[in-house]
C-alpha cells in the first residue's frame, strides 16, 4: 500500500476512536489530539517495524497508550504529601467498616440500558473533573490504563502510602459525587 494512503487510511480508520480513548484519560481535548497526532507520528516512524503480530488497530493503540503514559509521566511534578492520619475516621469505624451513615448505597440501577450508561459516564467525567490533579492522574493511571500500583508509583514519583492515600481518597470522593450527582438527582 502507498505510504500515502496508508497514512490516510490510518487517520481516517482510527483517529476518532484514538481521541475518544485519549481525551477520557487526559481530560483535555487538546493534548488528547496531540497525543493522537504523535500516536500517528512515532506509528509512520515505524511502520517498517509492524510485523502484523497484531491488529493494525492494537499496535496504534498500544502506541497511543505509550504516549498517554509519557504524558504523565512528563507532567509528574513533585508529590503533594498527606497525612495519613484519620483519612478514614469519617467514613469507617474502629474496625474499618463503613459507618451507617457513609456506608455506599444501593443504587438500583441497570447498567445494561443504553441511556442510563451514557448518563452514568457523562456523571463520572463530571465528578472525575472534580478531583484534584494528582487524584486523577492516580485515578486514570490505575482504573483507565490498568497499570499497577508500582508502576504508577514510579511513573509519579510518589510513595507507595502517597498513593494508596490519593486513590483512597479519590475513591471516597467518586462516591460521594456519584451519589449526589447521579444516585439521589
Amino acid at each position: 500500500m502507498a505510504a500515502d494512503l496508508l497514512a490516510n487510511k490510518w487517520v481516517n480508520e482510527y483517529a476518532g476512536i484514538l481521541l475518544s480513548y485519549t481525551a477520557a484519560r487526559v481530560n483535555d481535548t487538546g493534548i488528547a489530539e496531540d497525543i493522537v497526532q504523535e500516536t500517528f507520528i512515532s506509528a509512520w516512524k515505524n511502520r517498517e517495524g509492524f510485523k502484523g503480530e497484531a491488529s493494525e488497530k492494537n499496535w496504534l493503540f498500544s502506541i497511543c497508550k505509550n504516549k498517554i503514559i509519557d504524558h504523565y509521566r512528563k507532567k509528574a511534578r513533585t508529590p503533594v504529601q498527606y497525612a495519613e492520619a484519620n483519612i478514614t475516621a469519617d467514613f469507617f469505624d474502629k474496625n474499618e467498616h463503613w459507618t451507617k451513615e457513609d456506608g455506599p448505597k444501593e443504587w438500583g440501577i441497570d447498567y445494561n440500558q443504553t441511556i442510563e450508561k451514557k448518563e452514568f459516564y457523562s456523571i463520572l467525567e463530571f465528578c472525575k473533573q472534580k478531583l484534584q490533579e494528582l487524584q486523577k492522574k492516580v485515578f486514570v493511571l490505575k482504573y483507565l490504563e490498568d497499570l499497577d500500583s508500582d508502576e504508577i508509583c514510579k511513573l509519579l514519583d510518589i510513595s507507595s502510602s502517597n498513593y494508596w492515600v490519593l486513590i483512597h481518597r479519590a475513591k471516597l470522593q467518586l462516591r460521594s459525587c456519584l451519589d449526589k450527582k447521579w444516585v439521589n438527582i
